[in-house]
């Protein structure tokens, strides 16, 4: 055994695990009030790194979660206006129905259904123009994606929330094929003999049916004139055609909307007035539908209706209508749509791009129920009369587009609500949840661990203390050498 005064070890020896000791108390400490695990990089580099990012993450799935919480109450602030849009649209065309029944009306009935309706179309621009969220408004056409176009024949029906506004000059359209409406025209002259002999006619469309036999001493226009009151009474869409060359009248029908999609059937009891065979239903000559593209790219047709297809890069679901009646020449275009996005930007995610986009059309009367086809030639919603009998029956039509076209906007909203907002602010919830529950298995501490090591360093330390007073103490027996 050696003695030392210079270099006391044992004393350095407990000094240094004294030390140690005490660094793991603070620690421990540390971490006890704090709760964490990791409060400086030292801790754990690593793992502090990986919180970090975890961190950043939560609080990006939480504002999106706010997001989309907000999100749905916009929505729902739209369709709320769309409703009573919607209703009063049903009240115009019960009275567009009422004003239809000409054989009792008198001039102030329909003037009293026109002013009604009127004060309707009204309320209706009203709602378009001052429904908002906060200071947006909603419904005015400033919420979505428009288009104007430049060419003769062209109209801009509607764009969605993933077209892309275009460049100066437009979105080019070519027209390789237009729209014809679904016909069947007959070869044989009607003469007064088929007349008073009982010449049938049988033609269904769209689920109806209308039979009707001539009337003996009737003249041809007569008969033909009833035949066409049939029709319209029994609400086919069908239009009787008369081709009259000198004293002779041949027939033909044609349906009254554009495609392929729109087809009938006729018979006639002579062969040639309308049927090939008599007494034999022949189907009439399928419409065709528009074909083309918009700015290159491939477009699907639908009637006079030219809509961009879903993997078209820039006029996806961009919806241009064609009334021309030429095709495009091979070296040049029919004309352009130029497009202005504006539709409604939901940040839905915690990263860059995780957004989702709704376009909201403008539902004023003006901008409703255009490019129909109508003997009134209405334009829109905004230009319908009933106060006359054709003009009724075109304005029930109008309208019936105008509700087909507000419970569509509808729909559309009720499905974005449902499938994107809501089932993403679920999905939102639950990582949000989890990824927070990664996090703190990383960063919090275990506090009944870090008790239990509390508690073990305490006693260390009261024992590396005593130790230490013990090893300064053991130095001392050299002064009992020096003292001998």
């Amino acid at each position: 055994m050696a003695f030392r005064i210079n270099h006391n070890i044992s004393s350095i020896n407990t000094q240094r695990q004294l030390e140690n000791v005490n660094r793991a108390a603070t620690k421990t400490l540390e971490h006890l009030s704090s709760g964490m695990k990791i409060n400086t990089a030292a801790d754990g580099p690593a793992s502090l790194v990986i919180s970090e990012n975890m961190r950043a993450q939560v609080t990006g799935l939480n504002q999106a979660v706010e997001n989309s919480e907000t999100g749905i109450s916009m929505v729902q602030t739209a369709e709320g206006s769309l409703n009573e849009v919607n209703r009063l649209l049903l009240d115009v065309r019960q009275l567009a129905i009422h004003a239809s029944n000409a054989g009792v009306n008198d001039e102030k009935m329909l003037a009293a259904d026109q002013a009604e309706i009127t004060n309707a179309l009204k309320t209706i621009d009203r709602i378009s123009e001052v429904s908002q969220f906060g200071t947006k408004r909603l419904l005015d056409g400033s919420r979505g994606a428009n288009g104007v176009t430049n060419g003769a024949g062209l109209q801009f029906v509607s764009a969605g929330s993933n077209t892309r506004t275009s460049q100066v000059e437009g979105y080019a359209v070519r027209i390789d094929q237009v729209a014809t409406k679904s016909a069947i025209f007959g070869e044989t002259a009607l003469t007064q003999e088929m007349m008073d002999a009982g010449e049938s006619f049988t033609v269904s469309e769209g689920g109806k049916t209308v039979s009707f036999t001539t009337t003996a001493g009737e003249s041809v226009t007569s008969n033909l004139n009833e035949l066409e009151v049939k029709l319209n009474e029994a609400g086919l869409n069908i239009d009787l055609i008369r081709q009259e060359d000198g004293e002779t009248t041949t027939i033909g029908l044609q349906h009254k909307e554009y495609g392929s999609e729109f087809g009938f059937s006729v018979a006639s009891t002579t062969a040639g007035v309308l049927s090939k065979v008599g007494d034999v239903t022949d189907a009439a000559t399928l419409g065709k539908d528009v074909r083309g593209t918009i700015n290159g790219e491939e477009a699907v047709g639908r009637g006079q209706i030219l809509t961009g297809k879903s993997n078209a890069p820039n006029v996806k679901d961009l919806s241009v209508r064609y009334t021309g009646s030429e095709v495009t020449p091979e070296d040049q275009i029919a004309g352009t749509v130029s497009v202005f996005q504006n539709s409604l930007q939901f940040q839905i995610g915690a990263n860059e791009g995780q957004t989702v986009a709704v376009s909201l059309r403008n539902m004023a009367t003006r901008a409703l129920s255009q490019g129909m086809n109508t003997e009134s030639g209405y334009k829109s919603l905004s230009e319908i009369d009933v106060t006359s009998f054709q003009g009724a029956q075109d304005a029930i039509q109008m309208v019936d587009k105008a509700i087909e076209q507000t419970s569509g906007e509808r729909g559309k909203l009720g499905a974005f609500q449902k499938n994107t907002l809501q089932s993403n602010l679920n999905n939102l919830r639950v990582s949000a949840e989890n990824l927070t529950a990664a996090e703190s298995t990383i960063r919090d501490s275990d506090m009944a661990q870090e008790m239990a090591d509390f508690t073990r360093n305490q006693i260390m330390l009261q024992t590396s203390t005593a130790m230490l007073a013990q090893a300064n103490q053991k130095e001392q027996v050299v002064l009992t050498l020096l003292a001998g």
